[in-house]
């Protein structure tokens, strides 16, 4: 694959110096293209992810068994009163 991208003038000079420098340009992209994710993976993944990075899982210790939390936090809202209009 051949990917052109437009340069701006600084970033050309940038780049120059750097090959003037001895450095390997080519190497430089093909290390940040490794850096990228292989995989983005579903927006369900992704959610996960993020949630996980940021402490979110995990965060309610005080919760043993989340399918039953659930469970009673359902059975809730289906049998409450309706508010009043």
């Amino acid at each position: 694959m051949t990917l052109s991208i437009e340069l701006t003038a600084d970033e050309e000079r940038r780049v120059q110096a750097a090959k003037a420098n001895g450095v390997d340009v080519v190497s430089v992209v093909r290390a940040a293209i490794a850096a990228l994710p292989r995989d983005s993976g579903t927006v369900g993944e992704q959610m996960v992810a993020a949630w996980a990075r940021d402490g979110v899982i995990g965060s309610r210790a005080d919760i043993a068994d989340s399918q039953r939390r659930a469970r009673m936090l359902r059975e809730s809202a289906q049998t409450r009163e309706p508010d009043n209009l």
